[in-house]
């Protein structure tokens, strides 16, 4: 499980499963140095997928999805947690899985295993700003913004240190932006949470990208004269030389029939 500050008053804190404290104590796992932060302000019991918050007083101010919470509450990814005026996103953290062997069967075969590395499913191409050229692979969870360690790190100043969340589904990526003061966009349409289509342009303040989806990409049409079905004609031109080239063979042969025939009466 990980912890995501929008507004960057901490950095990404993932969490191993077991107990963690969250307040303002030097002794606390994340230590929140913000207004209305107690000492030990909460526990989180962390499992593989989910976790309980436990608060350490009842008057310490948090709030689950708008929900304030009196005493204890289970939160999973997904769940937006504030913590006094602090805000938190909740996300997984996708367990990494080793590449599939697959076996080069080349007539030079040596016996060993080839490793392929799979292509990501979607990649991110910056088109504009300080990160035109560069290409960028989307997992699971990656996180755009300012802040050096997001997963698109954008050194720019109009970008918020956490400026949007993107996460991988069957048809694209699902962007949230994740309350940048300049916004995200798709297609110029400026969006709170929505689905990022191959093709489609996502936009963060003047930062421009398109979404590639790799090896999906269409062929060429083909040209009218190659297409099944269709039979290129001659051009004119041709036809035309090819007419006048049997007129003239003709015109050769009753000529030399016409010499014959006055050789043999005896004119010459």
């Amino acid at each position: 499980m990980k912890l995501l500050f929008p507004n960057g008053e901490h950095a990404p804190v993932e969490l191993d499963p077991g107990p963690a404290l969250l307040g303002s104590g030097n002794d606390c796992r994340v230590v929140l140095l913000a207004p209305g932060i107690a000492l030990h302000h909460c526990e989180l019991k962390v499992s593989d997928y989910s976790a309980r918050l436990k608060l350490s007083n009842p008057e310490n101010p948090v709030t689950v999805n708008g929900k304030a919470v009196e005493a204890e509450v289970d939160i999973k990814p997904g769940d937006l947690v504030t913590f006094a005026e602090v805000r938190c996103r909740i996300v997984a953290v996708e367990k990494g899985q080793s590449p599939v062997p697959q076996r080069d069967l080349s007539a030079n075969d040596d016996g060993a295993t080839k490793v392929r590395m799979a292509l990501p499913k979607f990649v991110l191409r910056g088109v504009s700003g300080e990160t035109f050229g560069r290409v960028f692979p989307v997992g699971q969870t990656t996180v755009a913004g300012r802040q050096s360690d997001c997963e698109i790190h954008i050194p720019s100043e109009g970008i918020s240190r956490r400026h949007a969340e993107m996460k991988l589904t069957a048809d694209g990526i699902m962007v949230e932006d994740l309350g940048s003061a300049n916004g995200t966009y798709i297609n110029d349409r400026r969006v709170t949470r929505e689905l990022l289509k191959p093709g489609d342009e996502l936009r963060f303040d003047t930062v421009r990208f398109l979404l590639i989806a790799p090896g999906q990409e269409r062929p060429a049409a083909p040209s009218p004269a190659s297409a099944p079905g269709i039979r290129a004609s001659a051009p004119a031109a041709t036809k035309g030389s090819s007419k006048g080239l049997v007129w003239a063979m003709v015109g050769i042969a009753v000529i030399a029939v016409a010499a014959v025939g006055a050789k043999l009466a005896g004119l010459f």
